[in-house]
């Protein structure tokens, strides 16, 4: 198996692969034309986000097994075209449930305690105890909406907390002893806090807009740690600003792509991005959720083992 490597993982990957006998080759600089110009030499694929792998890309890939990706999904993959062409498809998710649950739950509790705001008023010779007043989650009702890898673990994170767990999925029978499984119509009425722990998907892309929001009978939080794509940030913006949403712990935004750290820069700022940087019931992270010291081993050992159940 000759496997090439477009992007920067832990080195047991490397290491565990040629203990399979595996001839390993990396290549983090080339472009994706000059990939495709060698890519059929190879066997194997491991990516985390650095291309999309797309019809054309895999049409190059003559010779390619198996694509590993390390993260939780495969959007960046043309999933059915790389089925149709007999390549076991690894994803990760296994990797980094843990790390994204407790970051859930972190930005949760700091949404309610105004832990960030109080920090930046103390820093600055700022002492506002009522202010800065918290609320309680014990006796609130946490919706998950996805309940796999990602929306399992952070139910289980919320055991030591006296809460009703509520999940909704498209597949029936998710469901488990941290959260019942709910039809979409008792999950708007009940719920006070909303987690996504949804794949970007055609369903999911711009799920979370006016009208989904208007559907609540209650004001919510809403915390994202999915996909940014998934909420539409304008009407995000318009229900923060009306109170139906009382805060958000976003880790994703709509606006992500290689650089988005452009739109940092004054005339390039959507204004719906700005007004989520200045709000102070915002909690803004850098895609870091699954993002640990501890996740990234995770990860490669995940891919590894998946590879070497199938081919080994």
């Amino acid at each position: 198996m000759r496997v090439l490597h477009l992007d920067t993982n832990h080195p047991l990957i490397i290491e565990q692969f040629k203990e399979l006998g595996f001839e390993n080759h990396e290549d983090y600089t080339s472009t994706k034309e000059e990939i495709e110009a060698k890519i059929h030499e190879y066997d194997g694929l491991i990516i985390r986000s650095r291309f999309t792998l797309d019809q054309f890309f895999l049409e190059k890939a003559t010779n390619l097994k198996f694509i590993g990706r390390l993260g939780a999904g495969l959007e960046n993959i043309d999933t059915d075209y790389a089925k149709q062409k007999g390549i076991f498809l690894a994803s990760a998710p296994e990797g980094n449930r843990n790390a994204v649950g407790e970051h859930t739950l972190g930005m949760l509790l700091s949404l309610f305690n105004k832990l960030n705001k109080a920090d930046k008023e103390v820093r600055s010779g700022k002492w506002d105890r009522e202010g800065n007043r918290g609320i309680e989650l014990d006796g609130l009702t946490v919706g998950i909406i996805g309940y796999g890898n990602m929306g399992k673990t952070f139910s289980k994170k919320l055991r030591g907390f006296e809460v009703e767990v509520l999940c909704y999925d498209i597949l029936g029978g998710v469901g488990n002893e941290d959260s019942r499984q709910v039809g979409i119509l008792e999950f708007h009425q009940k719920v006070d806090v909303v987690s996504l722990h949804v794949p970007q998907t055609e369903l999911t892309i711009g799920m979370v807009n006016s009208e989904f929001i208007n559907a609540f009978h209650k004001p919510f939080w809403l915390l994202n740690t999915a996909r940014g794509k998934a909420v539409v940030t304008k009407d995000l913006v318009a229900a923060l600003i009306s109170g139906k949403i009382l805060g958000a712990g976003l880790d994703v935004l709509e606006y992500e792509k290689k650089s988005f750290e452009n739109l940092f820069a004054d005339d390039s700022m959507p204004p719906a991005f700005k007004y989520l940087t200045q709000a102070e019931n915002v909690i803004l992270t850098p895609h870091v959720a699954g993002w640990t010291v501890e996740s990234k081993i995770k990860l490669a050992q995940t891919i590894v083992d998946k590879v070497k159940a199938k081919f080994c």
